[in-house]
């Protein structure tokens, strides 16, 4: 093992085994490094790497501190990642989605309050096809929060929000290019909404999974479409 690989592990031993607590100040780096038996320089390596994870924070002329390490957090750094291959892994996003938001609405079905119910169903009918697309976009993004937020459950609200935001654009896209899609959003939304209010977990969850499908299925689609109609591909043939 690397001595930095070998200094993170030994900060993180001491995070899991609670010596060091979310919002504590580490020790100063030459007791630091004396206490864990590694060198200075390997030591500021660790704590470089652990900032870019968001599990410290080196505050100048201050110190280093153990962040609040909540999943909102620790999930920054995978959309960082998410951002940087957007184009490519659109289709794989949405697999993601495809896991991931049946099981809020089916847990959301299970524990939503009423009142928030019918906000979500007053969400949905916020929109008309006269609105902005970009505020038809925000109120899409704003339905599926809500939803991941009422499954009681951070970690999954994380990883949808973070997975969610960064198909906006294909979001807009399909807007733009698909004549029906909005109503053909609205009805899919207002069904799962009313699932959630009725209290039907497992009819929440499949017409969540046929809502997304149904979304991945018509992107890849186009994007088949757009590969076959490409002139640079064309042109490679004539080539050959």
């Amino acid at each position: 093992m690397a001595l930095t690989d070998e200094a993170i592990e030994k900060i993180k031993e001491m995070i899991l085994d609670g010596r060091l607590k979310p919002g504590d100040r580490l020790p100063r780096e030459a007791d630091l490094s004396t206490q864990l038996g590694i060198s200075r320089s390997s030591l500021r390596e660790a704590v470089r790497a652990l900032s870019m994870m968001r599990i410290l924070d080196v505050r100048q002329g201050d110190g280093t501190y153990v962040t609040s390490l909540t999943p909102e957090i620790l999930l920054e750094t995978m959309g960082f990642v998410i951002d940087f291959h957007q184009d490519s892994s659109v289709l794989d996003l949405f697999e993601v989605r495809r896991a991931l938001e049946p099981l809020a609405a089916e847990k959301a079905a299970l524990q939503m309050p009423p009142e928030e119910t019918a906000d979500l169903l007053a969400l949905v009918d916020a929109v008309t096809p006269e609105t902005a697309l970009e505020e038809v976009v925000a109120n899409d993004l704003e339905f599926h929060h809500r939803i991941a937020r009422a499954s009681g459950n951070t970690v999954l609200c994380s990883f949808i929000d973070g997975v969610a935001n960064r198909t906006q654009r294909a979001r807009i896209w399909r807007g733009v290019t698909q004549q029906d899609s909005f109503d053909q959003t609205q009805r899919e939304h207002r069904g799962i909404a009313l699932a959630i209010a009725d209290r039907q977990p497992s009819i929440a969850a499949a017409l969540s999974l046929a809502h997304v499908a149904g979304i991945e299925n018509w992107i890849r689609r186009s994007l088949a479409e757009d590969q076959e109609n490409d002139p640079a591909k064309d042109q490679a043939k004539e080539q050959e």
